[in-house]
């Protein structure tokens, strides 16, 4: 998210080193449900593996060690190793140190101020995504029925101004830009005074970064923060970055106080060194995380979910909301309407495949599933993801007739919509073979809405 695209490599090797922790944590979970009761020794070698797991993901050794101790006291104790189900309890108990060490049952909000403008001031290192994040935040804002104006004060990078407002203006939101105007709290100041004079509730400042921590930076930074008394000073760690985002954030946070932490570039398959260990180092909440490259792809964060997500549980409500986010209500009970009459079409099939890729990457999808866990990383989600737009090519060479009444295509027709697609006879076959057992499938739930929700239902208490 450095103002373009990662290389998939990138992203594939910092999958790699969450998918290990998730592996390793499971691998663990599965020995201990293998045993009728447990031991003192017996939780010891589990945590041992658990913070083996925990330190080559990059958590921080101080985190890793904290953390199990907390768990190693409330799993040997009697009521525990007694218990009738005492492999599940201790489960429980990684699981809730987990989330508090994630900041808590409930995720951490955004605080405002009494006056308007509610100024966030966006602070990190140089290349840790903050541009990106201010315009992500903004557009996360704006969708909640807010008025973010938006405000670069890096005047150091070429361009930097300019990259804000590119990102922020294609997300259709509002960017101070005064070209007359090169020092950081001139710019801060005028920003101020439209945000006033125009009623704008929050502004976004992307501050200057620098490629190590110096006293120029951060004396520019208690500048600002003095400037406009800010409700918030988030600091954009890059998840990628493991332990050196975690020191840096503990220097800013003692230089110039940070409020809260956004991680930057914590993509689906992301499962947590950075996350787990920058908010227990600093004592400040992780509030934000971006999860992808799109301007939308920025969430709350919930420390339950990533929990569930990082124990391989999956995130079946973060699935709920993904769905209802980026599929169209109407349309959805429509289908169920098409599906009762038998009425679902390759045109509604072809629908159906666009709204699922609304939702994001499918390993960003399949890694909420409750049960697939590290299992997703095996499948070959590039692949599939292709598979769906050769789907798309090949019903836009039917007809219409065609479309609607896939019973009338025949052999020659096959040949002929395989060459219109450039695909072959087979990848024709097989797509009306998926829309077949599609069909079937999608009657048999009712929708997908009712079979995500059937799947929360089976979840256990705390991960609904």
């Amino acid at each position: 998210m450095r103002g373009g695209l990662r290389p998939r490599r990138c992203r594939e090797d910092f999958a790699a080193v969450f998918d290990s922790l998730s592996d390793k944590l499971e691998g663990v979970f599965r020995t201990l449900r293998g045993q009728g009761s447990l031991s003192v020794s017996d939780v010891d070698a589990a945590l041992r593996e658990i913070r083996l797991a925990l330190l080559e993901a990059d958590v921080h050794f101080k985190v890793a060690k904290q953390f199990l101790d907390r768990v190693r006291e409330k799993a040997t104790g009697q009521e525990v190793l007694k218990s009738l189900t005492p492999a599940q309890a201790v489960i429980r108990i990684v699981r809730d140190e987990m989330v508090a060490l994630l900041g808590g049952e409930e995720p951490a909000r955004l605080l405002t101020s009494s006056r308007i403008p509610s100024v966030i001031l966006m602070a990190g290192l140089q290349g840790s995504g903050k541009t990106t994040t201010s315009a992500k935040l903004g557009a996360f804002l704006a969708k909640s029925g807010n008025h973010p104006l938006l405000v670069s004060t890096d005047v150091y990078r070429p361009a930097a101004r300019e990259q804000l407002r590119t990102y922020a203006t294609g997300a259709g939101l509002k960017v101070h830009h005064p070209a007359d105007l090169d020092q950081p709290a001139a710019i801060l100041r005028s920003a101020l005074d439209e945000a006033r004079a125009v009623g704008h509730d929050f502004l976004i400042v992307d501050t200057a970064g620098r490629l190590h921590i110096d006293d120029e930076l951060m004396t520019e930074l208690q500048e600002l923060k003095a400037l406009t008394q800010p409700s918030e000073v988030l600091y954009v760690a890059d998840a990628m970055t493991g332990q050196d985002a975690v020191k840096s954030a503990e220097e800013f946070h003692k230089k110039i106080g940070i409020t809260g932490i956004v991680l930057s570039k914590l993509d689906g398959d992301a499962r947590g060194g950075a996350a787990l260990s920058a908010a227990a180092i600093t004592g400040m909440p992780v509030k934000f995380a971006g999860v992808g490259e799109r301007v939308d792809e920025f969430e709350l964060f919930q420390p339950v979910r990533m929990a569930g997500r990082i124990l391989g549980m999956g995130d079946v409500l973060g699935l709920i909301e993904k769905a209802e986010q980026h599929v169209d209500r109407e349309k959805a009970e429509e289908m169920v309407r098409k599906l009762r009459r038998s009425e679902f079409t390759l045109d509604d099939y072809k629908e159906q495949l666009g709204q699922v890729r609304k939702m994001g990457s499918l390993d960003q999808v399949l890694s909420m599933i409750p049960g697939l866990g590290s299992k997703a990383k095996d499948v070959d989600t590039e692949a599939g993801e292709k598979e769906m737009r050769r789907h798309v090519a090949i019903i836009d060479s039917m007809t219409a007739v065609e479309r609607r009444e896939p019973s009338v295509i025949n052999g020659s027709r096959r040949k002929r919509i395989a060459k219109g697609s450039g695909t072959t006879v087979e990848d024709v076959n097989r797509l009306l073979k998926q829309y077949v057992q599609a069909r079937k499938m999608m009657k048999q739930f009712g929708g997908g809405g009712k079979m995500l929700k059937k799947l929360a239902g089976r979840m256990p208490p705390q991960f609904r």
